[in-house]
């Protein structure tokens, strides 16, 4: 049995069917579409070799459309850059629930390992260089944001060891900078397996600090 073909009454033999209609997409859905495609082309190529041209046609709409979204390539990097930053922060900050302060540690070094494994796009984006002046944050200032978190955590130990608290940002801001460069490090090699990693990170970031001296002195020859 042949089965039969569902065609417009009113198309003659002779005339070829009508070609079913695309969806269009809702503002919001081609804003998304716009974002993503954004998002995978700066990773791949950085900001200067991407173009509104290659953005437009990958998402099938003429350049106008993405003027219309974000006012240009800028723009759009922009947003992408914020969300990364905010979906980053987010996840390292939800993840400070342990009460011992060596657990926090083990919690901060998987949150930023995990969001390089599952979003690896946006961590390339955000090591980058922002190309913009006036862009909406930038690695660096992300990493200050979530010391920020460690600094209340470190202030909290310190005062129980009897150490100056006021010391606090600047071992947060070591330890955050220590984990954020072996993370780049690992997007690339991606070994030894993450948990590995971070057992080693949190290692010595733990015996480091409960080797700690009160009153840390230099023994080399210059002391200014």
């Amino acid at each position: 049995m042949i089965d039969a073909v569902a065609t417009d009454p009113s198309t003659s033999s002779n005339e070829k069917p009508r070609r079913a209609r695309r969806t269009r997409m809702t503002g919001a859905e081609r804003r998304q579409q716009l974002l993503e495609i954004g998002r995978t082309l700066f990773a791949e190529r950085g900001f200067e070799a991407t173009s509104v041209e290659e953005i437009a046609a990958k998402a099938g709409v003429s350049k106008p459309v993405v003027y219309e979204h974000f006012g240009g390539k800028e723009g759009l990097y922009a947003v992408v850059v914020d969300r990364e930053m905010r979906r980053l922060l987010d996840m390292v900050t939800s993840s400070l629930t342990a009460g011992h302060p060596r657990e926090l540690c083990e919690q901060a070094a998987f949150a930023l390992l995990d969001y390089i494994e599952e979003y690896t796009d946006g961590f390339r984006i955000l090591v980058r260089d922002s190309p913009i002046p006036q862009s909406t944050g930038s690695f660096a200032s992300l990493i200050s944001d979530i010391a920020t978190q460690v600094e209340d955590i470190l202030g909290r130990e310190f005062k129980r060891r009897g150490f100056d608290p006021k010391l606090a940002p600047l071992y947060a801001q070591a330890l955050v900078g220590m984990v954020a460069l072996t993370g780049q490090w690992w997007l690339d090699v991606r070994r030894p397996r993450k948990a590995e990693v971070a057992a080693h990170l949190v290692n010595l970031a733990w015996h480091g600090l409960d080797g700690l001296e009160a009153k840390p002195r230099l023994i080399g020859r210059r002391k200014s």
